[in-house]
C-alpha cells in the first residue's frame, strides 16, 4: 500500500513535525511505501518566529522538491500534480488547524484519492472566526480519521457520525540524544543537586496556561522554599507580561527562564535535570510535551484540561489537579512533593506505560484502518 503522508516534516519546528517523521518511520517498518509530502512554509515568516529548525547539528536545507507553501495556493497544484504522478493508494493528512481545510479540500478534489486525516485537534486552541466553517468543510473530503484522543475522538464523532473514526493515541517521545546525568545537567543549569525542579517546557500560549503555575508558585514555595521552576520554550504572548508577574508575585530567585527555541541537546538537559514536567493547561487534546516526559522518565502535574488525565495514571505516572486554577496547580504539586523522595515506584510505571504507548502499535492499527480504508470500502 503507498501512502502519500501530506504533513510538515523536520526540519521544521514543532511537535507536529516530529510527530509525523516518528510515524513515517513507524509505517516504513511494517512494510508500507510511504511517500512524505513535506509542507516548505505553513505561515509568512512575521507570524511562524523562524519555522525552521536550527540545531546546528541538523541539515535544515529542504530538498529541491519540497515546494508546498501552505498560504500560497499557487504552491498547491504542483505538489498536486506531483501527488498524482505517484498513483498514491490512499493520503494520510495531518490536520490541526482551519487554515489547512481549503488546501486539503482541493487536494482531495483534484486527485480523486481516498483521504484519512490524522486529527490532532478538531479546532485550534486558539481559534479563529472561520474555524468553525473549516471544521464543517472536513466532512467534504475527509473519508475517515484517526484521533490521538478520546475527547477529539467524541467531538468528531459527534460532528461527523456518517464518517469511520479510528480513536488512538498519541505515542511516547523516546530521547533522541544520550541523557546526561541529573549532576551534570543541573550543573549546565547552575541548579543545587538536592532541591526540587519543576519544568515548563514547549510553547507559551494562553491556554497553556503557564500564568496559572506562576500564580501557583507562593503556595508550592510555602511548601519547600528550596524549589526552583525552569520555563524553557518559545514565547508566544509578550515574555515582558510573565516576567512582571513573576516580580508582581515575589518569585523572581525561584524561577528561571529560558526564552526560545529550545535544541534537542538542550532539550535533554532541561529533562535530565527535571523532577516533573508540569503542564498546567487552560484547555488541550493531547500533548507531545507530556509523551516527551514520560520518555525521559520524568513524571507529569496536569490540569484537568481535555485529554490531558486520560495520559496520567493519578499518583503512579503522575498527579492530575483537581482543577484549572492556581489553587488546583498547587495542590498537585503538594502531592508530588509529598512522593518524590522515593521516586523508584514513578520512574516504574512509567516505563510500563512507556511500552503500552509505541510507535510500533500505532502504526500497526493506523496501517490497518488505512488498509480497511483502501481494500475494503
Amino acid at each position: 500500500m503507498r501512502i502519500a503522508f501530506v504533513t510538515p516534516f523536520f526540519p521544521l519546528k514543532g511537535g507536529i513535525a516530529r510527530f509525523s517523521g516518528l510515524l513515517r518511520d513507524a509505517l516504513l517498518d511494517r512494510g508500507y511505501d510511504v511517500v512524505p509530502v513535506a509542507f516548505k512554509a505553513l505561515y509568512p515568516d512575521f507570524l511562524s518566529q523562524g519555522a525552521v529548525d536550527a540545531d546546528p547539528a541538523s541539515d535544515p536545507v529542504f530538498p529541491d522538491e519540497v515546494r508546498l507553501v501552505l498560504y500560497n495556493p499557487f504552491s498547491w497544484f504542483g505538489t498536486i500534480r506531483s501527488i498524482r504522478s505517484l498513483h498514491p493508494d490512499i493520503l494520510l493528512v495531518a490536520y490541526w488547524t482551519g487554515v489547512l481545510a481549503p488546501f486539503y479540500y482541493v487536494l482531495r478534489r483534484l486527485t480523486g484519492v481516498k483521504m484519512v486525516v490524522l486529527l490532532h485537534n478538531l479546532s485550534a486552541h486558539e481559534s479563529f472566526f472561520f474555524d468553525p466553517f473549516m471544521s464543517r468543510l472536513l466532512s467534504a473530503f475527509a473519508d475517515g480519521f484517526v484521533t490521538l484522543s478520546k475527547s477529539v475522538f467524541q467531538e468528531v464523532s459527534a460532528a461527523m457520525p456518517e464518517i469511520p473514526v479510528l480513536p488512538l493515541f498519541h505515542p511516547i517521545y523516546e530521547p533522541e540524544r544520550d541523557i546526561p546525568s541529573r549532576h551534570d545537567a543541573r550543573s549546565a543549569l547552575h541548579l543545587g543537586g538536592e532541591a526540587p525542579v519543576l519544568l515548563f517546557f514547549g510553547y507559551v500560549r494562553f491556554y497553556k496556561g503557564l500564568d496559572l503555575l506562576l500564580r501557583a508558585m507562593p503556595e508550592i514555595l510555602q511548601r519547600d522554599p528550596a524549589l526552583r521552576l525552569i520555563v524553557a520554550g518559545q514565547f508566544f504572548d509578550p515574555l515582558e507580561k510573565y516576567k512582571r508577574l513573576i516580580e508582581q508575585l515575589g518569585i523572581d530567585g525561584s524561577v528561571d527562564l529560558y526564552p526560545g527555541y529550545v535544541s534537542r541537546k538542550r532539550t535533554a538537559i532541561f529533562y535530565a535535570a527535571a523532577d516533573a514536567v508540569v503542564l498546567p493547561y487552560r484547555s488541550a487534546t493531547q500533548s507531545g510535551v507530556l509523551q516527551l516526559a514520560y520518555g525521559y522518565g520524568v513524571p507529569v502535574i496536569v490540569t484537568p484540561a481535555g485529554s490531558l488525565p486520560e495520559m496520567v495514571r493519578h499518583g503512579e505516572t503522575g498527579w492530575v489537579a483537581s482543577d484549572c486554577s492556581p489553587e488546583g496547580v498547587a495542590d498537585a504539586v503538594g502531592k508530588f512533593l509529598d512522593l518524590r523522595k522515593d521516586p523508584l515506584p514513578l520512574r516504574s510505571a512509567i516505563e510500563t506505560f512507556r511500552q503500552d504507548f509505541s510507535w510500533e502499535a500505532f502504526a500497526s492499527a493506523a496501517g490497518n484502518f488505512l488498509e480497511a480504508e483502501v481494500f475494503l470500502r
